[in-house]
């Protein structure tokens, strides 16, 4: 880093009014950004690493208090008129947010989108603005830019969309790019094609970035330096490769170690088979015309078949669009398929829905995002009990005392069963919808990205969870999941799909260590490097 920092930030505090109180969310920080440097700032949900960055460009709400300094190119940000953080925002810093699709607008094109930028900041118009609009789709690897130029977002897979949010960041030639959590929400292969991207970028503009994560495989791969922060303090800072092999403070040894490990628990030889496909088929229809005739088909799955025994773990992975958790959803009779399912032995694909009631109990579901699939109007205790009402408690006790115990074992204190989802962190959501689908006491759980949004140690808490719920119960469960490091130490067998095909299947060590196809191996170098 030179001597002179284009971002220096000392002593940074932040705090919020809320509920007629002030919480301090970032508390005396102070690091600096120096000219074609990566510094990556590293920390659980909640520590202050966005905080921290949306300070530094005056993106804070007015309900938020700053203090302390902000110097860019030794200019002080800190209290500067909107006028000067206008110009400075896009022009000479840019953003690149977590989600691409919420920050994307679905009503425009992509040329617009970009368009704006260009008008805004530079008065590009007209054949100019879509020459260069073509030039960074180009830049940044979207294939076919002429023909993605009228698309709209909606449109593009989340890998797209994140290389469009990366080409309307470059738009105006910025010298620091901001990139918050950019590939949490993307398979491990888009994820480290970004990173390659923007790796490259970095070498052919000379540009510097400030990088949000809390994937520490993420910061081994792009940062020069890094900033571990927890409760919004900085506890440690340095060269990034020192950190990451001989971190001094405890909460970054404990990030360090925070990797899902171990095996699940072995099959025994009487486990009996709980489920079972045979060239399972799910094809949607291509209708045209006034009436509607079928031109072709999407081909979401193609005859796949599977086995699955009582405490057992078949893993499903592959990219966005492989068919993953359409399969899943085809099994539970949630989406409509060809071909036998057979659930505890019973074939359940032509019964009608009052004859599948009563199986329903035994095949629960849990969705990748809590937050999303859990109602915000109820309390938790009653989210948890809405599939008794339907199908009775499994022994005849009163609800709130099955409620109570379901909470125990998943490690909450039966106490909250009067609070709100909005009350609890992410990893005490996804417990919750554990509780939900295991109160009644089901035989198959289907587990559908259920750690993929939650910060590293949440993650290892999660899958012991499971793993010791399935050794009690001798729970049967379909791990669907882009994290390979998480599938590894759940699964007994491995199912690799691609493009709707079964591509690959076998015990989760022949999978890792002897894949034996070209695809499972580029899955496998992309997650564990």
């Amino acid at each position: 880093m030179t001597d002179a920092p284009l971002l220096q930030i000392e002593n940074l505090t932040v705090s919020f009014r809320q509920d007629g109180r002030i919480v301090q969310a970032v508390r005396g920080v102070s690091f600096a950004v120096g000219r074609g440097e990566t510094v990556a700032l590293v920390g659980e949900s909640g520590s202050g690493k966005s905080v921290s960055s949306l300070a530094a460009v005056g993106l804070l709400p007015d309900s938020a208090t700053v203090d302390g300094s902000i110097r860019w190119r030794g200019a002080e940000m800190a209290g500067a008129s909107p006028e000067v953080l206008r110009k400075l925002r896009g022009n000479e810093i840019s953003f690149i947010f977590q989600e691409p699709m919420t920050s994307l607008n679905p009503l425009h094109t992509i040329e617009r989108q970009i368009g704006e930028a260009l008008a805004l900041h530079q008065g590009l118009r007209g054949e100019a603005a879509r020459a260069r609009v073509l030039e960074l789709l180009t830049r940044v690897g979207i294939r076919d830019p002429e023909g993605r130029l009228s698309a709209y977002p909606h449109q593009l897979s989340g890998g797209q969309r994140q290389r469009v949010m990366i080409a309307m960041a470059l738009a105006n030639g910025p010298e620091l790019l901001i990139a918050d959590e950019p590939t949490t929400a993307l398979d491990v292969t888009i994820q480290a094609q970004i990173l390659d991207l923007l790796a490259d970028l970095k070498r052919a503009e000379g540009l510097s970035m400030l990088f949000i994560t809390h994937d520490l495989n993420v910061v081994r791969r792009i940062a020069d330096r890094v900033c571990v922060m927890e409760k919004g303090v900085i506890v440690e800072q340095g060269p990034a490769a020192e950190v990451m092999s001989r971190p001094q403070h405890p909460y970054t040894q404990k990030l360090l170690a925070a990797e899902p490990s171990g095996r699940p628990a072995p099959l025994t030889a009487e486990a009996a088979e709980v489920l079972s496909t045979e060239g399972l088929r799910v094809w949607f229809p291509i209708t045209k015309g006034f009436l509607r005739r079928t031109v072709g088909h999407v081909k979401a799955v193609n005859a796949a078949s599977l086995r699955l025994h009582a405490g057992e773990t078949l893993g499903i992975v592959g990219e966005s669009g492989s068919g993953k958790t359409t399969l899943a959803l085809a099994i539970l009779r949630l989406t409509r398929s060809e071909g036998p399912i057979v659930v505890l032995g019973r074939e359940i694909q032509g019964l009608s829905e009052d004859a599948l009631r009563p199986l329903r109990r035994q095949m629960q579901i849990v969705f990748q995002d809590p937050f999303g699939s859990l109602s915000p109007r109820m309390t938790v205790g009653q989210i948890i009990a809405e599939g008794l009402g339907v199908h009775g408690t499994p022994d005849g006790r009163g609800a709130d005392e099955v409620v109570a115990e379901i909470l125990g074992e998943v490690g909450l204190d039966p106490a909250m069963a009067s609070r709100y989802p909005h009350e609890f962190s992410g990893g005490q959501r996804q417990r919750i919808a554990i509780a939900r689908a295991m109160v009644l006491r089901p035989s198959v759980l289907v587990l559908d990205e259920p750690t993929s949004a939650l910060d590293m140690t949440v993650q290892v808490q999660i899958v012991d969870l499971l793993r010791n719920l399935q050794a009690r119960y001798g729970l049967a469960y379909l791990f669907i999941s882009h994290d390979l490091r998480v599938v590894r130490a759940m699964s007994h067998r491995i199912m690799v799909m691609r493009a709707g095909d079964v591509v690959e299947e076998g015990s989760a060590e022949d999978i890792f260590e002897r894949p034996s196809t070209e695809y499972t191996r580029a899955l496998i170098a992309a997650a564990l490097g």
